[in-house]
Order: structure tokens, then C-alpha cells, then sequence
């Protein structure tokens, strides 16, 4: 009976390889992979990968942009029984090592450009483009054919984005991201003859697991670009060969400052997913009108469930713009005070969880774990209101809240009556060491035509109590931010506390 009952991440490519085997699976750069030809090289490179002397658990680190490799690579790990270690491919110097240490990875899987940013000693194995790379050598190597792993072991340390601390490894196993793919596919709507593409990191939690591996699941035609090019981007929708797209709030808002976007034919887009951070109000109207007919979906999360724990589908959006949903398939979620006591509807508290979407704790993190789950539940650190109907509103994270002359205040509702002034591009609203207020509320703007200080505080003022408005607009040309496009305060504060 040993394997009858699994469910394992890569066993999700091989049900849709033999359900639909010639159907083309993933399109990137020149090449084209059906569904069987896929499956056929994951079970190639486990066998490749194997050979490195590696052991089920052992974990292999994957520092790489966004490309087939990339993909085959996660899944043969699968196959093999190791544990994949995604690396932001930004990351270079200590924060790299801190990860590659921390995680304990036996072997680094990346692009032979960024092999060289890796610290001395560390084995590793291109992903592509040399004569010995992985996508080479499958091409002589028989597929594994070894014991598969089973479902409760653990396949990927997805580590957080480290905007508050340092990044913890969350431990997720194949069967808690099998229970998040379920999930994806009842509350988005995914679909076989959906043509999504996908543009984010594939390091990111929410372009692999959210969209592209449950996308593998139905069988869909997948496209895979190395980033979010609002011209590339633009050009597969208005070409047919794109109707479903994943992007954080930034991605969109660059989308709707692209020139392209009030000038070309998007009618073939059906269906927009937006999270990784919080949408703006006003962008979210501003691409309304722009798109009427495009289905609109709120994905919310974070790392440790897999990641996508609510969801505001397309036709509850009306009157509830600012809301992320109700908790999806397998999520159960409730707000709670900072005693663990369930709060009534409409009350400000932190979102907790119970699902079996959740990772089993933090890599070799015991103080952490315990201190993340409490009393049976997990705590988010997402401070959220639910209403009468069930429906979840993000006010900010727990850390992020301001606390100005002792009241507090809450960063997003800050930002979202900024972004009502046509000439702010971007903003984050953070609070800084002040000897009067505690911390005061700074903006933190990104100008898109010329306003100075005084016109937006004033401009706030106008939509907010006094209290809440910024006592102070810092200008600067970008915002910092991680490669799934989520602003980093945490920088923004360490960067402004002595200004």
C-alpha cells in the first residue's frame, strides 16, 4: 500500500501529464514543453540530482531567475525527496549566506551568472546554459525511478521576506501545498483553457504556488517571462496568447502608468489577480474603469500557508473595495486581541489560522515556532477587521501600526487617501522616532508630476482626522522593495530614523 495514498507536489505534473500528455505545458524564451516532455525531464533531473551524492531531506538552495530550469529544477527536488531553498536573486554578500548557512543547503542550483556572488567552497550546479548545466545533462540521464517521497515530508523552507527580521525558513510538505493548490483552484477560478502568464520571481511564494503549479494542475498553456515587462506583458494580451495575469500592487500601478495601457487592444484580458501587499483603493478603481469586464481577485497570505489564506472574488468587490475576502478551501481564520480571545465583528485584532496549508514551523527556529503558534492557532502578525459576513480587511501589519502621541494609526488608511492626489506615483507611510508624538506619521512618496509638502499634507488633512495625516512628506525617486514587489518599511525606517 506504500505510495497508494500520496499526494506529492511533483505527482500534480505527472496526473495532468497523463491526463492531457501532448498539450503544451510551459512556453519560455524559444522553448515549448508539452506536459508528458515536462514530466518526462523532472524525472530526469531527480535522477541527475541524486547522483550528487545528495539524500532525501537534504536541502538544495535554488539561486536563479525566473526560466524552465528554474521550474524543472523545484519539482525534480520534489521527486527526489530533497527539500528546495528558494533564493531571492538579489540577494548577495552576508544575506545570501545567512540562507545558504541557515538552511543548511548541500548544494546550490543557479544561473552561471550569479554562481560566482556565492561564498567560497559552496558546491553548486548551473541551472542552464553551459554543456554540464541541469537542462544538459538531462538529455543523457535516465528518468528516477527511486521510492517517491511521501506527502508529510517536507519539499520546500520558504523563507520569509524579511521586511520586519531576519528571513525564517517556513518548513512547508507536499501535503500542505497540495491542500493550498485545492484551495487556489476553488477561489480563483482557475481554469484548462485559462492562458496565464507568469512574470514574478519563481522564488516568490505567490507566482509558484498560487498560479503557476496549481495552472500545471488543470492542465493550462502556461507562459514563463524572466520579469514583469508592461510591454512584453502587453504585447501576449493584445496577441491572444495571454488572458490571465498575476502582479502586485506596483506591477499594476506601473501597468496603468504605461503608456500602452490607455492606447492598446486588452480586451483578451479576462482575469486580474492582485496581492503579495495591499491595493491601493484608488489604483484599484483607476484599472476598473479602464478594464469594466476584467475579473478583479484579492489574493491575501503570507508565506507560512502556502501562501493564499483569503480571497475577494470579482463580484464581491462592490462596496467592499478595501477588503481581501473570505478565507479560502482549506483556511480557517478568526481575530483575535493580543490575549488570544476571538474579538467581536468589526473590531481591530491579529488574524490566526488553523489549516493544514500551514508549514510545520520554522527551519531549526524552536523559539520562533512556539512563539508563532499559539493555543492551536497561528499567529499572522496581520492586524484585520471581520465584518457580520465573514469578510476580512487588512488594516496593516501588527508591526507597521504607528503609534502617534499614543493613538494609533493605521499606515494603509494613510496611503490609500495619498494615492487620491493625482501627482503621488507611489507612497508608504511609516512612523518615525519623534520626541512629541512617539513616532510621527512620514510619508514616504514617489512623485508622478510636481507637488510639494505642504499641498499633501494639506490634501490629507482634507480626507483624514488631523491625527492621522502625515507630519511630514519625505520625496524620494523609488521605493525600496523585494523582488515580489512589496515595499520594505522595515528599510524605509532604518533608512529615515536619523533624518
Amino acid at each position: 500500500m506504500t505510495g497508494v495514498h500520496n499526494s506529492t507536489v511533483d505527482s500534480v505534473l505527472r496526473r495532468s501529464a497523463r491526463r492531457c500528455p501532448g498539450r503544451t505545458a510551459l512556453r519560455y524564451d524559444d522553448r515549448a514543453w508539452t506536459y508528458v516532455e515536462l514530466d518526462d525531464a523532472v524525472s530526469r533531473a531527480a535522477r541527475v540530482l541524486r547522483l550528487q551524492a545528495l539524500v532525501p531531506g537534504d536541502r538544495v538552495a535554488s539561486y536563479g531567475h525566473n526560466s524552465d530550469a528554474y521550474l524543472i529544477g523545484f519539482l525534480a527536488c520534489a521527486r527526489a525527496g530533497l527539500v528546495h531553498v528558494p533564493v531571492n536573486q538579489n540577494l548577495t554578500g552576508e544575506d545570501l549566506g545567512y540562507l545558504l548557512r541557515q538552511s543548511g543547503s548541500s548544494l546550490v542550483l543557479g544561473d552561471p551568472a550569479l554562481l560566482g556572488r556565492l561564498p567560497e567552497g559552496t558546491r553548486t550546479l548551473a541551472l542552464r546554459d553551459t554543456e554540464d548545466s541541469l537542462l544538459a545533462r538531462i538529455e543523457h540521464t535516465a528518468p528516477w525511478d527511486g521510492a517517491p517521497a511521501a506527502d508529510e515530508d517536507l519539499v520546500q523552507l520558504l523563507y520569509t521576506s524579511g521586511t520586519t527580521a531576519l528571513p525564517k525558513g517556513a518548513m512547508m510538505t507536499h501535503r500542505a501545498l497540495v491542500h493550498e493548490y485545492m484551495s487556489a483552484l476553488h477561489a480563483l477560478d482557475l481554469r484548462e483553457s485559462d492562458r496565464p502568464v507568469h512574470s514574478l520571481p519563481l522564488y516568490h511564494s505567490a507566482q509558484m504556488h498560487v498560479f503557476l503549479l496549481p495552472y500545471l494542475a488543470v492542465g493550462a498553456e502556461n507562459t514563463l517571462l524572466d520579469a514583469p515587462d508592461p510591454e512584453r506583458i502587453l504585447d501576449l494580451v493584445e496577441q491572444g496568447r495571454a488572458d490571465s495575469l498575476f502582479a502586485p500592487p506596483t506591477v499594476w500601478i506601473g501597468l496603468s502608468q504605461h503608456p500602452g495601457f490607455a492606447e492598446r487592444n486588452l480586451d483578451g484580458l479576462r482575469k486580474a489577480y492582485y496581492g503579495a501587499s495591499i491595493m491601493p483603493v484608488p489604483v484599484l478603481e483607476k484599472l476598473r474603469a479602464r478594464l469594466p469586464s476584467l475579473a478583479f481577485y484579492n489574493c491575501f497570505g503570507q508565506s507560512e500557508i502556502g501562501p493564499l489564506a483569503t480571497v475577494l472574488g470579482p463580484e464581491e468587490h462592490e462596496g467592499r473595495m478595501d477588503s481581501c475576502g473570505r478565507p479560502v478551501l482549506f483556511v480557517e481564520a478568526r481575530v483575535v486581541d493580543e490575549d488570544g480571545a476571538e474579538v467581536p465583528d468589526g473590531t481591530a485584532g491579529e488574524v490566526v489560522y488553523r489549516s493544514p496549508q500551514l508549514c510545520e514551523g520554522y527551519w531549526d527556529k524552536p523559539e520562533e515556532t512556539q512563539e508563532a503558534f499559539r493555543d492551536g492557532w497561528f499567529r499572522s502578525g496581520d492586524l484585520a477587521v471581520r465584518d457580520a459576513e465573514g469578510y476580512f480587511t487588512v488594516v496593516d501589519r501588527v508591526k507597521d501600526v504607528i503609534n502617534s502621541g499614543g493613538v494609533l494609526v493605521a499606515s494603509r488608511q494613510v496611503e490609500d487617501a495619498l494615492y487620491t492626489h493625482p501627482a503621488v506615483a507611489e507612497t508608504a507611510v511609516i512612523g518615525l522616532p519623534d520626541e512629541r508624538w512617539i513616532e510621527a506619521v512620514t510619508a514616504v512618496v514617489v512623485r508622478g508630476t510636481e507637488v510639494d509638502e505642504a499641498e499633501l499634507i494639506g490634501h490629507a488633512r482634507r480626507h483624514l482626522a488631523a491625527f492621522k495625516a502625515p507630519k511630514r512628506i519625505v520625496f524620494v525617486d523609488e521605493l525600496p522593495r523585494n523582488a515580489s514587489g512589496k515595499i520594505l518599511k522595515r528599510e524605509l525606517r532604518d533608512r529615515l530614523a536619523g533624518s
